[in-house]
């Protein structure tokens, strides 16, 4: 689709930003304090930081992503696919390991704003890309 971002409502691209520079700023955050979050609810640090640290690095190219798409974001929906798709399967996944025992329910905070917050607006961008095809 070459569509520009001409047709898409000026939302989208402040969405989209607002989204990268949130994903960035919580990968950094995770990739040089790496107990915070841990520390911040009381939960027992990981045996493995390094882990924490590589998942702020996947969430810090998220962002990237993101503020590319911003641009023209009917035309880089497949970005913004990914970026739901992990925003949906992320809650998911918390929610299986709260009913486990294996995360408590205030790991859950992290949820709430790197992925709940945008699945409407990811998807509403979803919507609209997939009008413009139509």
């Amino acid at each position: 689709m070459n569509k520009t971002n001409h047709h898409c409502p000026p939302w989208m691209k402040w969405i989209l930003l607002a989204a990268g520079v949130y994903n960035l700023a919580f990968g950094l955050f995770a990739i040089v304090f790496p107990r915070a979050m841990f520390d911040m609810i009381g939960m027992e640090v990981p045996r493995y930081p390094e882990l924490w640290q590589c998942i702020g690095m996947i969430v810090g190219v998220y962002g990237v992503g993101y503020a590319i798409a911003a641009f023209d974001p009917l035309r880089h929906w497949p970005i913004v696919l990914v970026g739901f798709l992990g925003k949906l399967f992320g809650p998911i996944g918390m929610a299986w390991a709260v009913s486990k025992g294996t995360l408590p329910i205030a790991f859950g905070i992290a949820n709430v704003t790197n992925d709940l917050i945008w699945l409407i607006p990811f998807a509403l961008i979803l919507i609209q890309a997939r009008k413009q095809v139509s």
